[in-house]
């Protein structure tokens, strides 16, 4: 089993939308708290998408969980590689 000292705290500020997209997949999964489910979701993000680097000049309000239709875009913050 794994080292369960965490001595690192993370704060984050979450919408009211993003934070039911959480409590709706946590519940679903059964998962026993909001920090598991977090964890788990990173843990799930950063298998999927490698070591995640963040360019210079991007700021928090970038990376949101749940966004408008409106505001998203087919290139994810930080990743110019597909611009011309």
């Amino acid at each position: 089993m794994a080292d369960l000292n965490r001595g690192e705290r993370l704060q984050i500020m979450l919408t009211e939308s993003e934070m039911s997209a959480l409590d709706d997949w946590r519940f679903t999964r059964r998962m026993p708290s909001r920090a598991a489910a977090v964890r788990e979701l990173l843990k799930r993000g950063l298998a999927a998408e490698g070591f995640l680097s963040a360019e210079q000049g991007t700021h928090s309000k970038d990376f949101g969980v749940v966004g408008h239709a409106e505001d998203q875009d087919d290139e994810p913050p930080g990743d110019s590689s597909q611009s011309a």
